[in-house]
């Protein structure tokens, strides 16, 4: 009995050598957990209709400026395109102009280069607003989109909105020779 009460002592004298110093070495840096980036990505079901488009954007602080580009890499488009239309979520209030907006041949970046617009297409952009709220971009590039190697990309000039969340943005396209644009695929932006 008494063997049993000498050990316990001893081995909560380990446990404490080791103990406080991780508690006093750690404390320093639960400073800054709100800057900790979350590992987890929102993703729908990939077996569904949804097909999940790459994008880039500069800044994904609320209330900044920004710019977003929204790309169509060669593998997102199946034939030509005489049309382009971007429905906008109802929920990502930011003024849009069509000045600020550019359609463009783009270099997407990487670990060496920056993604940047490296000749502007020509095209006629409007943008709607139905009765219901919801918002939609049409792009009418003057000459088809080809069906080549190049990346393309629309690209949004704007102060992000005042609410954090996430916004998706879908994507229709014309091809060429049809009347009806069919789905091409969807952009999910973060705003924090």
């Amino acid at each position: 009995m008494l063997n049993v009460t000498k050990k316990l002592p001893l081995n909560f004298k380990i446990l404490r050598f080791f103990l406080i110093p991780t508690i006093l070495f750690s404390t320093p840096f639960f400073n800054h957990l709100e800057d900790a980036k979350a590992g987890l990505e929102f993703q729908w079901d990939q077996d569904s209709g949804l097909r999940r488009l790459k994008w880039f954007q500069t800044q994904n602080q609320k209330r900044f400026r920004n710019k977003i580009y929204f790309f169509f890499r060669p593998s997102d488009r199946r034939t030509e395109l005489l049309k382009i239309n971007l429905a906008i979520p109802e929920t990502f209030k930011s003024s849009l102009s069509k000045e600020k907006i550019s359609f463009c041949k783009v270099r997407i970046g990487g670990f060496e280069n920056r993604t940047k617009c490296l000749e502007d297409i020509p095209a006629d952009i409007e943008i709607t607003t139905k009765e219901s709220g919801l918002r939609s971009l049409d792009i009418y590039p003057y000459s088809p989109i080809p069906l080549n190697k190049e990346s393309y990309a629309i690209m949004f000039k704007v102060f992000n909105p005042k609410r954090s969340g996430l916004y998706q943005f879908h994507s229709y396209g014309q091809p060429k020779g049809k009347s009806v644009s069919t789905y091409l695929g969807s952009w999910t932006i973060v705003i924090d």
